[in-house]
């Protein structure tokens, strides 16, 4: 291997550990309120926590694009005035919509869990969970933006702390709120959001250096580097549909769910929560993709970017084999641990086989979600997730209606198969037309 290669390895090794780490302590919070949940001895609980989530995605995890699109325009930022610019911007944005969350969340989620298939006795649980959730929104989205800002400027030991932190925060309350004052959902609601509000205190401590420098050189000083708003707002607007696009495959998948009964949603609700274990630690070199990428793609430096693509696909690829080898040797073990309900254990082993694949299926598009957001190519990303959403998720599923779970799995799992080849197809001519170079 050429010594630049060997260097480029390195830094992708130096970059991804901590970020698969930090990610997968993300669902082992969700894998710790679910088997707690799973384990109370009716699965309304588990099955409310599972409506209320998916709605949440939207309410949330639909505002990642605030990470996404920081971390492209921190790797390509040129100094450090750009930066700090650059972490305001954005940390404005993420107030602006916590406070429009705050003021419409209520409303919205009648109008969510209205549309979710949910049975009449998971409402008012459901709900709660929901509300109580809500007023974590300042916190969550300004985390966001942090840690974003400090994946593009190739720090990820401070994201691994604050996720770890944030998480095991979140397990200790978990115990104390579900178990010992025995409040059931709402428990986990409020341990989640506690948590999150810790997370942001870390966050800000971590990025300390960059604030002090914005509060030296004055808001509006700072304010005239980085990118402009306008700029920031349009690759911000293009992630936002294309994670409002996904979101809305794992919702719409979630109330389908919920369609097939209760104890098949707490099923499905346990194999997608397995399934983040693989994502998010696929999603590891993703980041290191993003950072690297990003930096090679703002110096066009064509052999440091496709370097980088091709030792990060690698490294993905046997991740992804030792994921799907792990779920399928321990398969037994998993399903006791997630839940002792009986038939929920049943309808979990009647379908894990789907599970197994999933990890192997996903990898690409993962990856290369990361290389198009370092490279700030948000819509090739929207309209490839817009086409996989539109013309093979739900078409699939509609065909596959009366295979009943069976065919809502096939469509699912389609669909991140779609994923990773229409990003695939598109990269030569969104990603390297710039760099003006070809595939060797």
């Amino acid at each position: 291997m050429p010594p630049r290669d060997h260097q480029i390895h390195r830094r992708i090794k130096a970059l991804a550990w901590p970020m698969i780490l930090a990610n997968l302590s993300v669902p082992l919070l969700g894998i710790v309120d679910t088997a707690i949940l799973g384990h109370l001895g009716d699965s309304r609980y588990l099955s409310a926590v599972a409506i209320s989530t998916s709605l949440l995605a939207f309410l949330y995890w639909g505002f990642g694009f605030l990470r996404m699109g920081t971390t492209g325009a921190s790797a390509q930022a040129a100094n450090k005035q750009e930066g700090a610019g650059l972490l305001l911007k954005a940390l404005l944005i993420s107030l602006l919509i916590s406070l429009f969350i705050l003021l419409a969340g209520h409303k919205l989620s009648y109008l969510g869990l209205s549309l979710m298939n949910a049975d009449d006795t998971l409402l008012p649980l459901a709900k709660s969970y929901l509300h109580i959730r809500l007023y974590s929104a300042p916190a969550v989205l300004a985390t966001y933006v942090v840690i974003g800002w400090l994946i593009g400027q190739q720090n990820t030991r401070w994201p691994l702390i604050i996720a770890i932190s944030t998480n095991i925060l979140n397990i200790a309350l978990d115990y104390f709120f579900i178990i010992k004052l025995n409040l059931h959902s709402d428990g986990a609601a409020i341990a989640s959001a506690i948590s999150e509000y810790g997370g942001l205190g870390l966050a800000l401590w971590a990025v300390r250096h960059s604030l002090r420098h914005m509060a030296s050189f004055g808001i509006k000083q700072v304010w005239r580097y980085g990118p402009q708003i306008k700029q920031l707002l349009s690759s911000n607007f293009q992630l936002f549909i294309r994670t409002a696009a996904l979101l809305f495959s794992f919702a719409f998948f979630t109330a389908q769910s919920a369609a097939l009964g209760q104890n098949q949603l707490a099923a499905n609700a346990i194999l997608l929560q397995l399934m983040m274990i693989s994502a998010y630690g696929l999603d590891g070199f993703a980041h290191a993709a993003e950072a690297l990428v990003g930096e090679a793609y703002k110096r066009q430096d064509a052999h440091m970017l496709l370097s980088t693509c091709r030792a990060c696909a690698t490294y993905c690829v046997m991740t992804a084999a030792i994921m799907s080898a792990v779920l399928f040797l321990l398969k037994s073990p998993i399903v006791v641990v997630m839940t002792d309900l009986a038939v929920v254990q049943e309808l979990v082993s009647e379908y894990y086989s789907w599970l197994i694949w999933l990890p192997l299926l996903c990898a690409p598009s993962y990856l290369l979600d990361g290389i198009y957001i370092g490279t700030l190519k948000t819509k090739a990303m929207q309209w490839c997730m817009l086409f996989c959403v539109c013309l093979v998720f739900l078409p699939l599923w509609r065909a596959t209606l009366h295979w009943g779970n069976n065919g809502l799995w096939l469509a699912f799992s389609a669909f991140n198969l779609a994923r990773g080849l229409s990003l695939a197809l598109m990269f030569k001519r969104s990603v390297l037309q710039k760099l003006k170079v070809t595939l060797a």
